[in-house]
Formats: C-alpha cells, sequence, structure tokens
C-alpha cells in the first residue's frame, strides 16, 4: 500500500492557514495548477496528490478536521482571523539566507553519493509517519515508509523529481538557485497556480474581489458571516507571501537532499521580509532558525523551520495552528553511497 507521506498532512495544513490568511482565494496545492477551491467546506473527501511513491494519497481525515476549524472560526458573527493583521513590510533579501544559498553549493562530501534522510513526523504526542526519502547527488529522489522501499523504488525507476504531486515546485526551486530573488519568487507563485501571479495592479484589485464574494457566497452556505476584506496592495503582498511560504517550504520537505532545492527555497524565503532569521544551536550542531510569524499566517499560528546553517539541510519543523495539535517533524540525514541499497 502507498504510504501516505507527512507532506500530504503538511499540504492539508498549508490550505487551512491558506484559508485562515484570505478564503477567497485558496488553492490545493498540488501538480495541477486548475485543481482550486475556494472553500474547505466541500473538499474534506478529494484526494490530491502527495509526495510519496505512485499516484494520489487520501488525506479526508485531515482535511476534515480542517473543515471542521474553518466552520468554528466561521461561526455566526464571528469574523476571520486576521481580517485586521497589520500589512507586510516590502520584502528585502535577507543576508544569512542569501549567503548560505550561495555557500552549500560549494560545500563538498568525501564518503557517499547520496543523502539518506529519516523524517518523523509527530502531531501532538502522536507518531504520525516516519518517511525514509533518498537523495543523490545525481538529483534523483527515492521515498517510502522503509530503506526496502526506497530500494523498491530505485528498481522501479520512480524518481520523484521528474516525477510526482512536487515535481513542478521542485524544478521551481531549482531555477530560483540561480534566478534573482524577484524573478524566482514570480516563477514559483506561477508555478504554485496561485491566482494573483503575474496580475497587474487593475487584475489584481478584480481578482480580489472575486474571491472576496464567493467566500462570502461559500461562508453563508454554512450558516456563518463573513466580512469582505477592502483591496489594498499590501492585502495581496500578504497573500502571496503567504504562498511562497507553502510552496517554498513545500518543495524543501520533498527535496530536502537537493543542494538545488535547497538554495533556491532560501533565496525564495530571502523575499519574505516577515520571516526572522536567528543563529540557533540543535544537538550541538549550528543551525539557523527561521519563523515565519502570524504576520504571513493571517494573524494566527506560526511556522518554524530550523536547518543546518553549514548545510542547509533541514533538521526540524514545527506548525502551530489554533485548535489543531503543534506538527513537529525531525530529520535525520546521513551520508551514504546509493549503490549500496540496491
Amino acid at each position: 500500500m502507498q504510504p501516505l507521506s507527512h507532506e500530504a498532512h503538511q499540504r492539508a495544513r498549508s490550505v487551512l492557514r491558506a484559508a485562515m490568511q484570505d478564503p477567497g482565494t485558496v488553492r490545493l496545492l498540488g501538480v495541477d495548477k486548475t485543481e482550486e477551491t475556494t472553500s474547505l467546506m466541500d473538499k474534506t473527501t478529494r484526494r490530491r496528490r502527495g509526495f510519496g511513491i505512485g499516484a494520489g494519497v487520501g488525506v479526508a481525515a485531515a482535511a476534515a478536521a480542517i473543515a471542521a476549524l474553518f466552520l468554528n472560526t466561521s461561526a455566526p458573527g464571528a469574523t476571520m482571523a486576521g481580517a485586521d493583521a497589520p500589512p507586510a513590510a516590502v520584502a528585502t533579501a535577507d543576508a544569512p539566507l542569501m549567503t548560505l544559498a550561495g555557500s552549500i553549493k560549494t560545500v563538498a562530501f568525501t564518503e557517499g553519493d547520496a543523502w539518506l534522510v529519516k523524517a518523523t513526523q509527530v502531531h501532538g504526542t502522536r507518531t504520525m509517519q516516519v518517511l525514509y526519502t533518498l537523495y543523490t547527488d545525481g538529483h534523483a529522489i527515492y521515498s517510502g515508509n522503509s530503506v526496502a522501499d526506497i530500494k523498491r523504488a530505485m528498481k522501479l525507476k520512480q524518481d520523484q523529481m521528474t516525477e510526482g504531486g512536487y515535481a513542478p515546485l521542485l524544478k521551481a526551486a531549482v531555477a530560483a538557485a540561480d534566478d534573482s530573488p524577484a524573478d524566482g519568487r514570480d516563477r514559483m507563485l506561477e508555478t504554485g497556480g496561485d491566482p494573483f501571479a503575474g496580475l497587474d495592479a487593475a487584475a489584481q484589485e478584480k481578482q480580489w474581489a472575486a474571491g472576496q464574494a464567493e467566500a462570502q457566497a461559500r461562508v453563508k452556505e454554512k450558516g456563518g458571516t463573513y466580512t469582505p476584506k477592502p483591496y489594498s496592495p499590501e492585502a495581496v503582498e500578504r497573500h502571496l507571501d503567504n504562498a511562497l511560504w507553502t510552496y517554498s517550504t513545500q518543495a524543501l520537505g520533498a527535496g530536502d537532499g537537493n543542494t538545488q532545492v535547497r538554495s533556491g527555497v532560501l533565496r525564495l524565503l530571502s523575499t519574505i521580509a516577515a520571516v526572522e532569521v536567528t543563529k540557533s544551536t540543535t544537538g550541538g550542531t549550528a543551525t539557523l532558525t527561521l519563523t515565519a510569524g502570524p504576520e504571513v499566517f493571517g494573524g494566527e499560528g506560526d511556522e518554524v523551520l530550523i536547518i543546518d546553517a553549514k548545510t542547509g539541510m533541514l533538521v526540524e519543523s514545527v506548525s502551530t495552528v489554533p485548535g489543531i495539535p503543534v506538527a513537529k517533524t525531525t530529520y535525520e540525514s546521513t551520508r551514504v553511497t546509493a549503490a549500496d541499497l540496491s
């Protein structure tokens, strides 16, 4: 049976965050850019492609939990979280991320030709899944619930760098490693299918009005009330920051062991002014802690990424959403020789 990847759970939480940020323009983030929804209430049973072996994965339980929370935040008389959140500052390149993005391209390893990453995801106190992923220095990606699954994927040539739900985002991240931060940002947003990507101010305002009107109608169908948010360039920028964080961290979760993906994602995240970067130490290793606070998520919750200060690889990610158990994923990365696994 195909494993339910931890990225599928992260995707569900990301959709919730997008709903909280701007319920009129929520997209389900999949390989098909036309796969869109303006609310979560009628999507609890749909299947989405996750970063696992093979085709689609079901996340009905996660979607149902999200729908319940969305309904709670849209109860009669309630307003959506973050409606009065302050506008985001104009995004500027963050020096620590840009510096690390450049330096990791030159990091050389004398042992092995691949990274084997064990990712353990816990929601609250419950372990949701342990996922193993092999990232070869030739940029192939194989994933499964065990090393045996990885061996099977290698024999079947199931390279998820070129096939699978996250392949477009991975390619956009790779391109961002060499693009200017602004061009990389535009490419990732367009790849993710964000409805505001590439629009001029007039078109953005029109799209905003349409999304807000539909959000109001959807919430009303469920017995709630929602006051449309007024359009402003700052509101669209906050939306785009939210979308960019979502797409970029999905690419990082899927392509952590790929140097170009890591470099590109760091450059992309550097364009989000609300992301705070601090030096830290984790398990005796020098790390960087990236915090996307409530400003990125409509005034509610936060997400934290801890990455190795030398390689940029994931060490830990923590997602906090009001009303849902904290999601924490820890990553154990080991250099291996891919041929020894086959």
